[in-house]
Order: structure tokens, then C-alpha cells, then sequence
């Protein structure tokens, strides 16, 4: 049975879609422990609910972010992980911490990857006139959002879109491709090696996985 850690600071919406996963479709992985930096974040009850261990670190206790990050290490750690998933966790990692994972982090971004790293990605496709949006699942380096891509889903940006309705839709498509992501690395399909992302020992392309 493979150790699954996660990182989160909101909600859990996709914490929720792969907890599901491992009691559906995902049959040799559990989420073992959730950790937030956010003590009201709804994803730590969500963690709770399923058995996880579930806890808040607070960030105010440190006195710099590499000092947070090994302390955030330590306690991950414990529970042994074979995949550490960033679902949605609002800070940027230490080299130090990207390092001791690479290779076994992953972490979903709300656009069509390399276009809108960073934040509001949202809003910057409608305000650029997009007509398509996305999300990107990648594996973590020290390049922020710059990983290599494993996995994009597309929608169609509507003229009428606000945020939150585009942000909807690119969730409901997050939802069902994280934890397929998640299920290839836990069947040992999915590896990282060196800048690339292999499924099934072929490398993925520049924008990841398409099914031809």
C-alpha cells in the first residue's frame, strides 16, 4: 500500500477527488495525513472525515521559510510517503524541500501550462480574450509552475464567463484528471526522469499526456 501525503490551503475540493479515488479506483494508495498552513482551511476537516491524520502548521512560528519548510519536511516524513500532492497550497516551497521530494511531488496549477504561471490565472484568460482555459498537473522543481507537464485538461472560455464560473468548470475537469495522475504514479507508470515526465517509459511531450 503506497503513502499518500497532501498539502493544502483551502477548501479540498481535488483532496476530496483523490480521497474518493482510493476508495474507488485507486485500490494500493491511501491518503495517510493532510497538512495545512491555513487553520480554518475546510480540507483539514475533509482529511478528518476520511481517517487521515490531519494537521495545521502554522507558519507565524517560524522564523523564515526554509525553517517552516524543514519542520513542514519532518513531519511529513513520518508517515513515509511515496507521493507527496500539492492540491491547492498557497506557498512557494524552499529549494531545500523541493529537492528532498523531487521527483515524488506533483502539484496542479489552474492554467493551460507554460501560459499564466503564478496567481489570478482566471482572470488574466478572461481579461486576455482566451478562448480556451485550463489546468496543468505537473511534478514539482525549483522553477516555479515549471516542472514537466504530465497531464492538461482544456475548456472553452465563454464571453459571459466571470471568474467563478470559469473556475468552475476548470475544476470539474481537476477532479477527474488528479487522481488519474495519481493512480498512474502509484501503479508505477508515471516517473520522473531528469526534465521529463515518462508514462509507461515514453516521454511525454512539451504540454504532457494527449490521448491521440
Amino acid at each position: 500500500m503506497k503513502n499518500i501525503v497532501v498539502l493544502v490551503s483551502g477548501n479540498g475540493t481535488n483532496l476530496q477527488a483523490i480521497i474518493d479515488a482510493c476508495e474507488s479506483t485507486i485500490s494500493n494508495a491511501k491518503v495517510r495525513a493532510v497538512f495545512s498552513n491555513k487553520e480554518s482551511a475546510f480540507a483539514l476537516e475533509r482529511a478528518r472525515n476520511a481517517g487521515a491524520e490531519a494537521e495545521f502548521l502554522d507558519p507565524k512560528l517560524s522564523e523564515t521559510r526554509e525553517a517552516f519548510d524543514a519542520e513542514l519536511m519532518r513531519r511529513i516524513d513520518v508517515h513515509k510517503p511515496d507521493l507527496l500532492v500539492l492540491a491547492g497550497y498557497m506557498r512557494i516551497l524552499s529549494g531545500e524541500f523541493v529537492r528532498h521530494y523531487m521527483g515524488r511531488m506533483i502539484n496542479i496549477h489552474p492554467s493551460l501550462l507554460p501560459k499564466y504561471p503564478g496567481l489570478n490565472t482566471h482572470q488574466r484568460a478572461i481579461e486576455n480574450c482566451d478562448e480556451h482555459h485550463g489546468t496543468s498537473i505537473h511534478f514539482v522543481t525549483e522553477k516555479l509552475d515549471g516542472g514537466p507537464i504530465v497531464l492538461q485538461a482544456k475548456v472553452p472560455v465563454f464571453d459571459d464567463d466571470t471568474v467563478e464560473t470559469l473556475e468552475q468548470r476548470v475544476q470539474s475537469q481537476e477532479h477527474k484528471i488528479y487522481p488519474l495522475v495519481v493512480k498512474w504514479f502509484v501503479e508505477e507508470r508515471l516517473v520522473m526522469d531528469g526534465s521529463r515526465a515518462l508514462l509507461d517509459g515514453v516521454a511525454l511531450g512539451p504540454q504532457g499526456y494527449a490521448d491521440k
